[in-house]
């Protein structure tokens, strides 16, 4: 049963919308321009009409299909432990990272204004590191219980 125009469209729905829009992109239909105007009206759209209207003169695309398409592409295989390790490893490298250019610019800014600034590298440094501490926490739980 279609639905009627003046009906109120869901988040599911405009989230549709805007997946057919990309793949009318990939496809060469539209121009990067016309899909970031476009996309930007789907999420302002409030009816099935205002959303209709947004692909009135594009082909139906099965969306069915596009899925399992892109979950092949995702996930080719399941995770192996020691892509966790890796992913855990790359984690800390890019806290570490950005935690030493933040303490850079600290360094920098306060010798620069000739007075002592509060370290706000903290800020950076402590919530993404404790995040990082408990994922890496959990995943040694998981791995000494038999996960992997």
């Amino acid at each position: 049963m279609a639905a009627a125009p003046e009906m109120r469209a869901s988040d599911g729905d405009r989230d549709r919308v805007a997946a057919a829009l990309r793949e009318h992109v990939a496809e060469g239909r539209l121009t990067i321009d016309e899909f970031n105007e476009r996309l930007e009206q789907v999420y302002q759209s409030r009816t099935y009409g205002e959303l209709a209207r947004l692909t009135y003169d594009l082909p139906e695309i099965d969306l069915h299909r596009l899925p399992a398409a892109t979950e092949s592409v995702q996930r080719p295989h399941p995770a192996r432990p020691d892509d966790k390790a890796r992913s855990l490893k790359g984690a800390w490298s890019a806290w570490a990272a950005a935690s030493g250019v933040s303490w850079m610019i600290w360094l920098i800014t306060t010798v620069a204004s000739g007075h002592f600034i509060p370290p706000w590298p903290m800020w950076v440094m402590g919530p993404w590191g404790v995040i990082l501490l408990i994922n890496t926490i959990a995943s040694a739980g998981g791995r000494s219980r038999g996960g992997a």
